[in-house]
């Protein structure tokens, strides 16, 4: 009796120390690693290093705004369009209507709209940049924002959507003076780019909650 259960014991041992063995060996031969380059970006999630990168591009939307399309700017008010409208005595939504938005008061808005105390604390009058900043990131702008939105990280889609913005109202605004960075490249490229006007858009964009 005493035979067959330390033959048991035996083999229960030596099958426990072959799956071990097993489990190691797969382990080592199915080792995940991260790939250089991830297969599918999740929108609105940027990669390592994207964050830092970006922010270091950015100049003053004034830069952008230069070359901004207020057509492209009105695709991209297409996210906004969730709760948001521009159109002249249009309704408020989620959020305010935008109508004639450049220069009203932060958090006071034309149209009755319930702003939150974190956006009406911020004072002054929407501009081209602080615009711009609030489109980047509302959290950001105004800790404790109710409006959801993440941000447009892409400088080129502010200033598209500020210039297209800046159409919807009864009195759109000259675009800001081009950055004497900008205008030095197409100085040095000879009197054939200098013929070349940055032309005026409109404005955009979508102050919020």
């Amino acid at each position: 009796m005493d035979d067959r259960a330390n033959t048991i014991a035996g083999w229960a041992l030596a099958g426990g120390i072959a799956a071990l063995g097993l489990s190691i060996l797969s382990g080592e031969y199915f080792k995940a690693e991260r790939p250089e380059k991830m297969g599918y970006v999740v929108e609105g999630v940027e990669e390592e290093g994207d964050a830092g990168a970006a922010a270091a591009a950015d100049k003053p939307i004034a830069f952008y705004l230069a070359s901004a399309d207020p057509a492209k700017g009105a695709d991209v008010f297409k996210k906004c369009a969730a709760c948001h409208n521009a159109a002249n005595g249009g309704p408020n939504a989620l959020g305010p209507n935008l109508w004639g938005v450049l220069g009203e008061g932060v958090g006071q808005g034309a149209h009755g709209f319930a702003f939150s105390d974190a956006l009406k604390s911020k004072g002054g009058t929407w501009d081209w940049q602080n615009l711009s900043d609030w489109l980047k990131s509302p959290k950001a702008f105004a800790p404790g924002t109710k409006m959801t939105f993440a941000g447009l990280s892409k400088p080129e889609d502010r200033a598209n959507v500020i210039a297209y913005l800046n159409q919807q109202s009864n009195s759109p605004r000259p675009m800001p003076a081009v950055p004497a960075e900008a205008a030095a490249p197409a100085a040095e490229g000879g009197a054939a780019d200098n013929a070349a006007a940055p032309a005026e858009g409109g404005n955009e964009a979508a102050p919020a909650k």
